[in-house]
């Protein structure tokens, strides 16, 4: 007989959105189960946010003491690979998850290693490695929170090639000689940056542009950046096909015509929902779709016992907006078995609101590009009537301090009939930190009069609201 165990909450995923929910229903009172077939801690502990931010900063920190005389004279020497591997390795927890499951327990989680399925309303049976299942049954909710994997597209050939996904690039153990790049987003343009620097020779193959979602001036500074590293960035150029002969060798003819050899092939194109072996067959869902949500974050169709959040329901595929959900579906889970309410008629404390038009981001390439709410062309498609607001960053006192040759770029989107900036970004170097001032005023929707008194402290980088606002003009 499958033994039987209930709680109040099953989570299945244990990524960073899987323990935010299961932590807020504890301390909201009930009690939470989760379930990982993997290591506790997800994509971003291991393969993702933490080792790939790793692998690039050091080359960042090197470049920052280069751009500073005084400091450039103290450098004398280049990236030591195998130690920046080593403090990769550090930050992956050397892909252990001892520190992750202890912290489950101290947060009185129970934890159940295996492959979740979905059986019945409010029923998750779990697989173990050793074929053991046990039953375990929620008396209020399931949540799905097991995450996105790397898309792998039909390019005849690419499967046999064995390709690296950002899983591979990640946790490489070594660099290779030369690295081919299939796509021109996030993964694959912070990976051509971190192997270039890292003495790869590089090739990105973007069919689409690079960084196509963000402001075009972003996208043309990295573009730019890139090249001067020495990667051979080809725009519109779409890998036709991909072979590996006996020797390694990865051989990739393009749509054009081209060739392109490489050791090893990233290919970053998008993501795909660890949703096909969950079991939403069981409860009338498609497997292996994209989960559709509510601002509570309830599963459409899925009854309203089932949540998902996270990358998994596609609404943004970022570690921390998935966090944010995590919040958010845990106050409601925690509101709706309380029978609460809150005043304007939504259940629990919040819901998911911030991830339509107030999500920042960070690129970390070389210029790191920060970004929150609307593009310029977003805000036009959504019928908003704007202003759009440009400033060279180098032209910024702050700027020339931090380094010599500071080159930069700064744009807010106004939206004019409300007088509140609604879209803002940054790029140019360590301009990360800068971005939390924009997102406050995005999501708090603090009218530019306001602004005018947020006085930004000189002489630093910052300055460039000041600027902005002058450009706007009262």
């Amino acid at each position: 007989m499958t033994p039987t165990i209930e709680y109040d909450v099953i989570v299945i995923g244990a990524g960073p959105v899987g323990k935010n929910v299961a932590d807020r229903v504890v301390r909201g009172g009930l009690t939470a189960a989760i379930v990982e077939r993997e290591l506790v801690g997800g994509e971003c502990s291991y393969w993702a946010c933490m080792p790939t931010k790793a692998l690039l900063r050091s080359a960042s920190a090197l470049r920052a003491a280069r751009q500073v005389p005084g400091a450039r004279e103290a450098v004398t020497g280049d990236l030591d690979v195998a130690a920046v591997l080593g403090r990769r390795d550090s930050f992956a927890s050397q892909w252990k998850d001892d520190g992750q499951v202890a912290w489950l327990d101290s947060a009185g989680i129970a934890l159940h290693r295996g492959h979740g399925r979905i059986r019945s309303a409010r029923t998750v049976e779990v697989t173990g490695a050793d074929g053991v299942t046990t039953r375990l049954t929620a008396r209020h909710a399931v949540v799905v929170a097991t995450g996105s994997s790397a898309l792998l597209p039909d390019i005849p050939g690419l499967r046999e090639a064995a390709p690296w996904s950002s899983r591979e690039a990640a946790s490489a153990r070594a660099v290779p000689r030369r690295l081919a790049v299939i796509g021109g987003g996030v993964v694959a343009t912070e990976m051509a940056t971190a192997f270039a620097a890292l003495g790869s020779s590089v090739t990105v193959l973007a069919r689409d542009g690079v960084l196509p979602s963000v402001e075009p001036f972003a996208g043309e500074l990295v573009t730019e950046s890139l090249r001067e590293a020495g990667v051979s960035v080809r725009l519109g150029t779409e890998a036709a096909s991909v072979n590996r002969d006996d020797s390694g060798t990865v051989h990739i003819e393009t749509a054009d015509g081209a060739r392109v050899e490489a050791d090893e092939v990233l290919v970053a194109i998008g993501r795909t929902p660890n949703t096909q072996d969950i079991g939403l067959d069981r409860i009338g869902l498609a497997p292996g779709a994209w989960l559709a949500v509510d601002d509570t974050l309830r599963v459409v169709g899925g009854g309203e016992w089932l949540y998902a959040a996270g990358d998994v329901n596609r609404r943004v595929l970022l570690t921390h907006q998935g966090k944010y959900q995590a919040r958010a579906v845990g106050d409601v889970i925690v509101a709706r078995a309380k029978g609460e309410k809150v005043e304007d008629g939504r259940w629990g404390r919040h819901a998911a609101t911030a991830d339509e038009r107030a999500v920042p981001q960070v690129i970390f390439t070389d210029p790191e590009i920060a970004s929150v709410g609307l593009t310029a062309a977003a805000a036009a498609a959504a019928g908003l009537r704007i202003r759009v607001v440009d400033y060279d960053l180098s032209a910024v006192a702050g700027s020339s301090l931090h380094a010599d040759g500071y080159k930069g770029h700064a744009r807010m989107v106004v939206d004019e009939d409300r007088k509140v900036i609604v879209g803002f970004t940054l790029a140019g170097p360590d301009v990360a930190e800068l971005i939390h001032a924009a997102t406050i005023a995005v999501v708090g929707e603090v009218p530019l009069d306001r602004l005018w008194h947020a006085v930004p402290a000189y002489p630093t980088v910052s300055e460039v609201w000041l600027r902005l606002l002058e450009t706007y003009g009262r």
